[in-house]
């Protein structure tokens, strides 16, 4: 059950960092889940481990780290999406 647990907080956490900056990350639910654990995992590493816990993971670190992890996804992608459309013309 505590498998369960973290990849629905993890979901919920790369939810709403989607929703804190503006931007969807690819692939849905499970793009959320792997945000929220990515950035979880990240946010704790960087940060350390404060603040509320919920389903094992420290949910303000947890939380910057996803927002962080979501903008950088975007800016790769952007970035790949630019280059794709210079080659083709």
């Amino acid at each position: 059950m505590g498998f369960i647990w973290s990849l629905i907080i993890g979901g919920i956490l790369g939810w709403i960092a989607s929703l804190i900056t503006g931007r969807d990350i690819p692939g849905g639910v499970f793009g959320n889940i792997i945000a929220g654990i990515i950035g979880a995992w990240l946010g704790t590493l960087i940060l350390g481990q404060w603040g509320p816990v919920m389903g094992g993971f420290y949910i303000v670190p947890a939380l910057i780290g996803a927002i962080v992890l979501i903008l950088v996804v975007s800016f790769v992608m952007r970035s790949m999406r630019r280059n794709t459309k210079s080659a083709q013309s």
